[in-house]
């Protein structure tokens, strides 16, 4: 059996899906692994480290993808990466199959089978695979550090003889994985943290990191299937907005984390929100990339308002931190990987509770019927 790992060519991606440390393990269990040249350097995995785990390295995308059983990815693979696939291999990434069928669809027709890592169920045996846990953990940590560098203020509180400095006040809103960490590396900064969630499950979490959990009467638990937060109807959002934009005016900094997976980002900072805020406030919008949970936010820019706020709307904030995200997603991959293989191949039983959720396609054939 043959792992092959390319080179992403996303913009701005940095990251590998496997890397030395977890190659080694893979070989030592007699898998065949196959890297791109380069594939690793921009997470400083450089190839000479490949060679030493017992990876074999290939020029360009047509020889590593050919005859190789199984493609692993960060995200979407080139059409050169596909084109190079034998029939009824398995490409395993970060997919991002929902909302876009056409994608589906177009993946179907090289007759390959497809393991979308997003979809994999959160269950107790799919733990050490959740990659989408993996990231948004750096995601929530690197939004603080975007909007401490922004902000123009001290986060802890100090005492000098100058006097004292108040710490400054971060509402996090969204306690998922990301939220939770945001909370966490603000407190570590020494920030005043208020936290928000629509699910009610979430409380206890927050205030164990030393938050204040805020609470909102929307008349429901937002707690959906799989520990989601479920999708609120326009009056409900339009009630949070309304109950929220007090909480916002009065703090410096704002990380918002709220998604629905394959749908827009929830809209729960309107634009009257952000004119209330204090001049030299921050607003980092983690859902900048489905639709952001701002209404002024702008995919991948940093912009400033007429009324002095910094709203950070830079996207895949996972692959500035190239070298731990790659490692946490290259266990995650493993982890997939060796509790798939049987005899020496990749088995993608239907019956598997983990390969029934992340199966999109297999041997060309997509969905249920799949």
């Amino acid at each position: 059996m043959i792992v092959a790992v390319p080179k992403e060519t996303a913009p701005n991606e940095r990251r590998v899906a496997l890397v030395p440390e977890t190659v080694e393990k893979l070989v030592k269990a007699g898998i065949g692994v196959r890297v791109q040249r380069g594939a690793g350097e921009r997470a400083a995995f450089p190839d000479p480290e490949y060679e030493h785990a017992g990876a074999s390295l290939a020029d360009d995308p047509a020889s590593l993808s050919s005859g190789a059983d199984v493609v692993a990815t960060v995200g979407r693979p080139d059409d050169a990466v596909l084109r190079a696939m034998r029939p009824g291999a398995t490409l395993v990434g970060l997919l991002a199959p929902l909302g876009d069928p056409a994608y589906v669809e177009s993946l179907a027709k090289t007759r390959i089978s497809a393991l979308a890592m997003e979809m994999i169920p959160r269950i107790t045996r799919a733990q050490p695979m959740d990659a989408l846990s993996s990231q948004s953990n750096i995601a929530g940590y690197k939004a603080v550090l975007l909007a401490a560098t922004a902000l123009p203020k001290f986060f802890p509180m100090l005492t000098t003889a100058a006097g004292t400095i108040p710490p400054a006040k971060v509402f996090v809103i969204g306690a998922g994985v990301a939220g939770l960490q945001a909370i966490a590396t603000a407190r570590r900064l020494g920030a005043v943290v208020n936290a928000y969630d629509a699910r009610a499950v979430v409380k206890e979490q927050v205030q164990s990191l030393g938050a204040t959990f805020v609470e909102f009467d929307l008349g429901i638990d937002a707690q959906a299937a799989g520990g989601y937060a479920k999708e609120l109807s326009p009056e409900q959002i339009a009630r949070q907005q309304a109950l929220m934009a007090e909480t916002i005016a009065k703090n410096d900094v704002v990380i918002t984390t709220a998604a629905v997976p394959g749908k827009r980002a929830p809209l729960l900072i309107a634009q009257s929100a952000v004119a209330a805020m204090k001049f030299g406030s921050v607003i980092v919008d983690l859902a900048a990339e489905t639709g952001g949970n701002c209404a002024l936010t702008v995919r991948d820019q940093v912009i400033t308002t007429g009324n002095g706020v910094t709203i950070i709307g830079t996207t895949n904030l996972p692959s500035t931190m190239p070298y731990h995200a790659s490692r946490l997603y290259s266990r995650n991959v493993h982890a997939l990987l060796t509790s798939l293989i049987k005899d020496g191949a990749l088995a993608l039983d239907p019956d598997d509770e983990i390969v029934r959720g992340a199966l999109l396609i297999r041997d060309g054939v997509v969905g249920e019927q799949a």
